[in-house]
């Protein structure tokens, strides 16, 4: 059988990943003839990669839990919850903006509690006492807060866009979920309960779970470890910085949904993607996603 690659023209090329010169018996946009089963080719231009950068390209995208056409094996979706699945940091962010101003505390509240989208409430108490010193009444602008968001709540919790559809696919294509956020076991059960999702999720992970909460990658370790598999195998889903942070420091293919905090530079370059919404997740998710056979 006559080799495909045989009588083709050969060109002298400069790798666009280091600038090392290699010849390619190729025309045009292209797969390298030495690793045209492993990887595609970029089709920005004449230009290729080098056999060394492919292979490099490679192992990044194993450990990236990607197969080597930079689909990722997917075995697990772990979602988080404020923010990412319900839309509540909103309504976190006015009724502590609300309780702060009942009290007196009228300067830039709003950047500050922008600040504390994704940690868990210890966190967000020390933030507090920094800015406020050890005086401050948290006990009553704690009761202020609850009594102002229960009162929002107490006319329903919303989903956020596409959270549905997403929740249908994957239960649809039997891949294993679960919650981890930086709530509270208490209240991750009231407000799943309240939105009408909480008998989807058997596996929960909260800040009761872990002694370090979000930045770290405790929650999403642990999640992992819940259902047996490597962090690498699991896609995140995040809303804010810090949560991102914890997602990707685990190792799990992390993706963002900005919800009331700008991703920020660091963030972006730790998401495998940024995109508007959970129906834009479902399809990143059937477009890049091996899910062993099942379909989304």
């Amino acid at each position: 059988m006559t080799n495909r690659l045989e009588n083709q023209p050969t060109r002298r090329l400069a790798c666009i990943g280091c600038g090392t010169e290699f010849n390619c018996s190729l025309s045009g946009p292209c797969w390298c003839s030495d690793e045209a089963f492993r990887l595609p080719m970029p089709a920005d231009g004449s230009d290729c990669l080098c056999p060394d950068c492919l292979r490099k390209l490679a192992e990044q995208r194993a450990a990236a839990g990607c197969d080597v056409t930079g689909r990722w094996n997917v075995s697990a979706v772990l979602l988080d919850m404020d923010g990412t699945l319900l839309d509540t940091e909103r309504v976190y962010l006015d009724s502590l903006v609300a309780a702060l101003k009942m009290h007196g505390y009228t300067d830039d509240t709003t950047t500050l509690c922008q600040a504390m989208v994704g940690l868990p409430g210890p966190e967000c108490e020390a933030m507090l006492h920094a800015r406020y010193g050890e005086s401050f009444p948290l006990a009553e602008i704690s009761r202020a807060f609850v009594s102002n968001r229960d009162e929002i709540l107490s006319a329903g919790l919303p989903l956020k866009s596409g959270a549905v559809e997403l929740l249908d696919a994957l239960q649809a294509a039997e891949c294993p979920m679960a919650i981890v956020t930086s709530s509270s076991q208490r209240t991750t059960d009231a407000h799943l309960t309240l939105a009408g999702i909480r008998h989807r999720f058997e596996t929960i992970l909260t800040r009761d779970d872990v002694a370090r909460g979000k930045p770290s990658p405790d929650l999403y370790l642990l999640a992992a470890a819940r259902f047996g598999l490597k962090p690498e195998v699991c896609v995140a889903v995040e809303d804010s910085n810090h949560g991102v942070a914890a997602a990707h420091a685990a190792g799990a293919i992390t993706i963002m949904v900005p919800d009331m905090v700008t991703p920020t530079e660091e963030s972006r370059a730790r998401c495998a993607a940024v995109v508007p919404d959970l129906g834009a997740v479902l399809e990143v998710l059937r477009t890049r996603g091996e899910f062993d056979r099942r379909s989304l």
